[in-house]
């Protein structure tokens, strides 16, 4: 399976607040050497004996160190996480428990080991029903605030919802989204459905499920302008890109791609990978109008050969025809002079040929020339040929006195 759709949004969903409103701390940024000098210093005697402030300041360091070491030292990020949670655990502070389960959720995943990730993160809703739960009592002992739950909530509706799509659990993976997206309408939190629905629209796409792909980025387009996000809304056009790309519809696919790379063009002075894959896209656009248009020139080229061919090839057979009948006329000629005996009749001195005496009667009841033709087995240019002739031979000027005629000399 293609993994691109899940780590879009696992950055966002996963390790950052749900709503997305503030960017991440960069927390590489502080001395983490010093930082640890500090907490090492915690044993467990003294973190039994220290005040209420400095445990709260010494949740923070676990929190700071373990989001510092994050992306540069997994082993050292994963021992303070743990630190975190059982700091946390001993006085109940849920939410930093909660983060930190997320955290060693994150890493698991990273080292593919599902199992272990899936039960981090369900370990950490558990924790967040607590936050609800707490936020819900009048009393509310911890400050919780729905807000803060719901947070919470969505960020691990999203990650989980992106680990069952990683392990090909789609219908799990979109019950996970719809609660995520559920919150985000909620709160108004229109980057963060831009991000889940853009995700969504590339995991169906990668199913092939093009109709569902196309209506959920449509939809990460939506909420992209809603947010006024510029960067997410190239983001979501370059989705819509890639979807008609696949398509083979290369003039909307470079529509939308264009449209993305106006968006990135705002921030000419920063350099982002996603703008490189849209560059990309739009050379294979490119690329394949290239292979339709040489395709399109060799099937004109092709339909006008048939076409010249198959004009010689009824030209032939027309004048194929043209002979045949000529022949025929030619050989029942022929025939009628050689075999014919002639009939005479009492009252008159005219001779007819036996085949104008087959004809002649035929012409009398109305026929035409085509059906006296079909009657007697004989081509249509025979007939009208023997047809001339019997007006020649009775000197009338149509059939109407040729019938006459042949009626009073008796033929008829």
């Amino acid at each position: 399976m293609n993994i691109r759709p899940v780590l879009t949004i696992a950055i966002f969903l996963s390790i950052t607040s749900a709503n997305l409103r503030a960017e991440y701390t960069d927390h590489r940024r502080k001395n983490l050497d010093s930082l640890e000098n500090v907490v090492v210093k915690y044993t467990p005697d003294k973190i039994g004996n220290a005040t209420e402030q400095e445990l709260e300041g010494l949740i923070n360091a676990y929190d700071n160190l373990m989001n510092g070491y994050l992306q540069i030292n997994r082993e050292r990020s994963m021992l303070f996480a743990r630190k975190q949670i059982a700091l946390a655990s001993r006085k109940g502070w849920y939410v930093k428990k909660s983060d930190a389960e997320k955290t060693l959720g994150k890493h698991f995943w990273a080292m593919e080991q599902y199992d272990s990730a899936m039960f981090y993160y369900m370990t950490a809703l558990r924790d967040v029903d607590k936050i609800a739960k707490i936020a819900a009592d009048p009393d509310n002992p911890n400050g919780y605030s729905q807000t803060t739950a719901d947070n919470s909530y969505s960020s691990l509706y999203g990650a989980i919802g992106n680990l069952y799509n990683m392990m090909d659990s789609i219908p799990q993976a979109m019950e996970y989204y719809r609660m995520a997206g559920e919150i985000f309408d909620r709160y108004g939190w229109n980057e963060s459905n831009s991000i889940l629905y853009h995700n969504i629209g590339e995991t169906y796409l990668d199913l092939k499920d093009y109709p569902q792909a196309l209506e959920n980025y449509e939809k990460s387009i939506h909420y992209a302008l809603a947010s006024g996000d510029t960067l997410q809304i190239s983001s979501a056009y370059t989705g819509l890109g890639a979807l008609y790309l696949e398509l083979g519809r290369t003039r909307k696919a470079l529509k939308y791609l264009k449209e993305a790379d106006n968006y990135y063009s705002l921030h000419e002075d920063q350099e982002f990978r996603s703008r490189i894959e849209t560059l990309d896209l739009m050379g294979q656009v490119l690329s394949l109008q290239k292979k339709q248009l040489r395709t399109i020139t060799l099937t004109a080229i092709l339909l006008a050969l048939l076409t010249i061919i198959l004009a010689a090839a009824l030209r032939k057979a027309w004048i194929f025809r043209r002979q045949r009948d000529a022949a025929d006329e030619a050989i029942d000629e022929a025939l009628g002079e050689e075999d014919d005996i002639a009939v005479s009749y009492k009252d008159s001195e005219s001779v007819l040929t036996a085949r104008e005496s087959e004809i002649l009667p035929l012409i009398a009841e109305g026929l035409t020339s085509q059906q006296i033709a079909d009657k007697v087995f004989l081509s249509l240019a025979t007939i009208k040929w023997h047809r001339k002739k019997l007006l020649e031979k009775f000197e009338a000027a149509n059939t109407a006195e040729l019938i006459s005629k042949a009626k009073e000399k008796g033929f008829i």
